[in-house]
């Protein structure tokens, strides 16, 4: 049996991303018991990728790829899995500290200097706004 068992290593920059997500979220993740009860009663589940009790897993152990995920932008913050949790865990504000971090990286995806004179005279302002506040952090 011990042939199937993956050893999981934290390293001290997982155990940062753990703590950045608990001091946002307010949530001790920690004592999740992996019992699934959010991801069985979710409203969403059948849109995420990975389920409410999986970014729990993930976020336990420091897996920061957990960012790359759609579950954490679908969660509506209904509050089914709070209420179902047995540890009282609120899975939706893990959710929406997992959104934080990822809006503070400030990604940006265009340049608004990288447009010409050009199109600039020929895009209408709304677009331009529209992309800026779409596409920047």
């Amino acid at each position: 049996m011990t042939g199937n068992v993956k050893k999981i290593k934290l390293t001290d920059r997982s155990v940062e991303f753990l703590r950045q997500v608990e001091e946002i979220s307010g949530e001790e993740i920690t004592v999740c018991e992996q019992c699934g009860t959010c991801s069985g009663g979710c409203p969403f589940v059948e849109e995420m990728d990975i389920t409410p009790s999986q970014i729990m897993r993930k976020v336990m152990i420091g897996q920061e790829d957990v960012l790359q995920s759609r579950t954490m932008w679908i969660c509506a913050s209904c509050f089914t899995c709070t209420i179902r949790c047995p540890r009282k865990l609120d899975v939706s504000k893990v959710a929406e500290a997992l959104r934080q971090i990822e809006l503070r990286l400030a990604i940006d995806e265009i340049d608004l200097n990288d447009i010409s004179e050009n199109e600039l005279e020929k895009l209408p302002t709304i677009a331009i706004v529209g992309a800026y506040r779409k596409l920047t952090g």
